[in-house]
């Protein structure tokens, strides 16, 4: 008998079919001895559909409100899944976030979670429930509900899943795991079995959108194995875990792209210490992600920043480049959103000279110009004109051979092992 966390998303309970589905699946796993909890998140386009009724009443809607209103779609859902699992004869229970004890920190919209009291889940299970939670959501301890962002179910899954101990938080998808690339733009795209924490942040970082960057970095953190695996068959899908010598040691991973993104340039910019800290303090006061930062070199005592933020930021990083960028006395800044970002990840590029020189030159020959480069020690990142996007992955698919399953090597001449 093994305690279970699952999760399914939108497209997994799209319509009443797909409820019944998930409610047999989870009723087999109960029936074969599992205890099991599921997370479940809203039915399919409702979140964007409850976003678009918010800006008819108004164009920037409270966060607060946005919460309480965005936070009604997983309702629906776990109400219905419980009475898809009744009707299969089953007892269930469904529970909000703040139901189970999910406490967050008080930044609507973007909520991090900061203690899940499980007690309440716990005791369902020992009365022999299959609990329902609903994702994306939680309480912050004054009792202002939260939601977490975009992809905030899966962080629910894996919290639940440490408050639990869990053996395992399934993430059910509608893929059969991660793949190399996306296997939508890449044909030879192929799954990969088992990957690392460390490997799987950085291609959720780099825009892999099989799973949340928070909820991957909440695993790693605490311990808990994810299985991110289809929600349409029972086939294996991919595991991801602390890395240890049964895992394939590919140089490369996978590639990712991300259009998610848009890239702000302040022109002009004082050149003297602390203007840096000023512009990017501002931006963390109004909630901005910030993800490649560069600063050119200064001239005549000015230089230019640029940097990227995701596109749903860009009221919030407006309103407060309006204010900075005046009492810096910057002469203006540009807004592209019109980019993308390509990513190589692979824990073996560490220990492999080269991996960089045969990426920039697959994008050269792919006629793709280089806007930005970001790096860590498993990952390199290039801004590009977002139109290229697909040639570029592609690209850099076919240069590092991520076809093959036994990929142990830099595949092009003059980049290879040890040059």
């Amino acid at each position: 008998m093994a305690l279970v966390v699952t999760k399914f998303g939108g497209t997994s309970v799209g319509d009443t079919d797909r409820i019944r589905n998930v409610a047999r699946r989870l009723v087999a796993r109960k029936q074969a001895g599992d205890d099991v909890v599921a997370v479940v998140s809203a039915m399919g386009h409702v979140t964007d559909e409850l976003v678009d009724l918010a800006r008819q009443i108004c164009s920037t809607p409270p966060d607060r409100e946005m919460d309480m209103l965005l936070s009604t779609g997983e309702q629906v859902s776990i109400a219905l899944l419980a009475m898809a699992i009744h009707a299969e004869g089953v007892e269930a229970i469904s529970f909000t976030g703040a139901q189970v004890g999910i406490v967050t920190d008080g930044v609507h919209s973007k909520a991090k979670i900061a203690e899940v009291r499980a007690d309440r889940v716990r005791q369902a299970l020992r009365d022999g429930y299959i609990v329902i939670v609903a994702g994306f959501q939680g309480m912050t301890p004054d009792g202002q509900i939260t939601t977490l962002g975009r992809g905030g179910s899966d962080t629910t899954a894996v919290a639940v899943a440490a408050g639990i101990d869990a053996d395992v938080c399934e993430i059910y998808t509608d893929v059969d795991g991660v793949y190399t690339a996306d296997p939508r733009i890449v044909e030879s795209a192929r799954k990969i079995d088992a990957i690392s924490y460390e490997e799987m942040l950085e291609m959720a970082a780099g825009g892999a959108g099989v799973l949340q960057m928070r909820s991957v970095e909440f695993a790693r953190n605490h311990g808990v194995v994810i299985h991110c695996r289809s929600s349409f068959h029972d086939g294996p899908g991919t595991i991801v875990k602390e890395a240890d010598e049964t895992m394939e040691q590919a140089i490369i991973s996978g590639v990712t792209h991300d259009t998610s993104e848009a890239k702000i340039t302040l022109r002009d910019v004082p050149d003297k210490p602390g203007v840096a800290a000023e512009v990017f303090t501002a931006l963390a006061d109004a909630n901005v992600n910030i993800d490649m930062i560069i600063q050119n070199v200064s001239e005549q005592g000015t230089t230019d920043i640029s940097f990227t933020t995701p596109k749903d930021d860009l009221d919030r990083a407006s309103s407060a480049l309006g204010k900075i960028v005046a009492e810096l006395g910057a002469r203006d800044w540009q807004v592209d959103d019109s980019v993308a970002k390509v990513s190589l990840v692979g824990a073996g590029m560490k220990t492999h000279p080269g991996i960089a020189a045969q990426m920039f030159r697959t994008l050269a020959d792919a006629g793709v110009n280089i806007d930005m480069i970001s790096t860590s020690p498993i990952r390199i990142s290039c801004v590009i004109a977002a139109d290229q996007i697909q040639s570029a992955v592609n690209a850099l698919h076919d240069s590092f051979g991520l076809e093959n399953e036994d990929v142990t090597a830099v595949t092009s001449p003059g980049c290879g092992e040890g040059e």
